[in-house]
């Protein structure tokens, strides 16, 4: 006999010590068997029933009454399902924007709201959620060949730092935001570029490029609508297309040459100017000196004439034989001399003017010194040898 089957003394050999199978559902005598399923059923359709305004059902089994009894589980089961639906949707609505992301709601297909980080819940199969990054440091590239402003051609390469600072205008107001940037940094290049010189673009003029192409771009992106911050453009690289790279730097090289010329002419001018205004100041300050010093003798040779005049004045013969003593002495003093023996006791002594005149020449041109020749040096030799016999005539007839 199986364990689960009645036994002959009336008692169930079922291990949970319930009664036989005809008590399932009531209090058999004896044990209490296992929970009822249909007991369960029926108490969980009572509740349900309490909190939505039904009416409790007291059949006495799940299968006793079978009209009653099967309508209450259904009804039961189907707000089971209701209840389970309304969570799962509940829960499928909660999501999480991160700390660098904004989320754009959408509802029933129009803009709602823009909402923040953190944890978030929207109605889902109602409100459509769209998150963008608003810190992250986009980059796009961009290169062409373009028309300058003295129509030549330069092979330009640009590099363009945007952020999204707008997530509305982002998702909702241009299809293709990011395209739509391409082509206006295109269109800002080629008219700043179209504006400027080829010489400009090649050399120093890239930072105000830069400065002009973003400066238009921002404006292009205001415009539109797109959400967009350009935050940096920079010329990565501007050069001459390479069909006629090797001309251009052969003009590049001619240009370096032209430069280092001009900064050795400037050398050589800060280095000549200079020196020639010390030269001049400093025959400035000569003829300033000589001047003064010229003046400085005039005037004590003045006063030197005026102190002898009035000496002269006194005594006119001791002055003028002083003169001629101190003049002399001066001549004398520095100039070789021959004393000549003459008859009757008088010497007389004679100069050698040739060399003087050698050694001491005159100053009568700027040229240089003059000369005398032999006909003057005889002249002026008869000269001073008559004014000797006469100042000798003169002494004798005085003693």
């Amino acid at each position: 006999m199986a364990w689960n089957e009645p036994g002959g003394n009336g008692n169930n050999q079922d291990p949970w010590g319930g009664g036989n199978n005809n008590d399932r559902g009531g209090k058999g005598g004896g044990d209490q068997g296992p929970p009822d399923l249909d007991e369960a059923l029926r108490k969980l359709q009572d509740k349900l029933n309490n909190i939505f305004g039904g009416s409790k059902k007291s059949s006495g089994g799940f299968g006793g009454d079978g009209g009653g009894s099967g309508s209450a589980s259904g009804a039961g089961f189907f707000w089971v399902v209701v209840i389970i639906a309304v969570l799962v949707w509940g829960g499928m609505g909660v999501y999480t924007v991160d700390q660098q992301e904004q989320g754009v709601v959408l509802r029933l297909g129009k803009f709602s709201e823009t909402v923040g980080p953190g944890l978030q819940w929207n109605p889902p199969l109602i409100d459509i959620v769209e998150t963008v990054n608003v810190t992250a440091v986009r980059t796009r590239d961009h290169r062409g060949l373009m028309l300058t402003k003295d129509e030549n051609i330069v092979d330009v390469e640009m590099t363009v730092q945007y952020v999204i600072s707008n997530a509305k205008g982002f998702v909702l107001t241009v299809r293709d935001p990011e395209a739509s940037l391409s082509h206006a940094a295109e269109s800002a290049l080629r008219h700043v570029v179209g504006s400027t010189d080829m010489h400009s673009i090649l050399t120093q003029g890239r930072e105000a490029l830069s400065v002009q192409v973003q400066s238009r771009l921002q404006d292009y992106m205001k415009e539109y609508g797109t959400g967009l911050q350009i935050s940096k453009v920079n010329i990565k690289e501007a050069k001459a297309p390479d069909q006629v790279q090797d001309a251009f730097d052969d003009v590049i090289k001619a240009r370096e040459d032209e430069q280092r010329v001009k900064n050795e002419a400037e050398s050589y001018a800060n280095g000549i100017v200079p020196e020639a205004r010390g030269i001049a100041q400093r025959m400035l300050e000569e003829a300033s000196a000589y001047r003064e010093q010229v003046i400085a003798r005039s005037e004590g040779d003045a006063h030197r004439f005026v102190a002898l005049l009035k000496e002269y004045e006194k005594a006119p013969e001791v002055t003028r034989e002083r003169l001629y003593l101190d003049t002399m002495e001066e001549v004398l003093a520095q100039n070789p001399k021959v004393l000549v023996d003459v008859e009757g006791g008088n010497n007389m002594m004679y100069l050698p003017l040739d060399k003087i005149i050698q050694n001491r020449p005159i100053v009568g041109d700027v040229n240089g010194p003059v000369r005398l020749d032999s006909q003057s040096l005889r002249e002026v030799t008869d000269q001073v040898v008559d004014q000797l016999r006469q100042r000798q005539n003169s002494r004798r007839e005085g003693r």
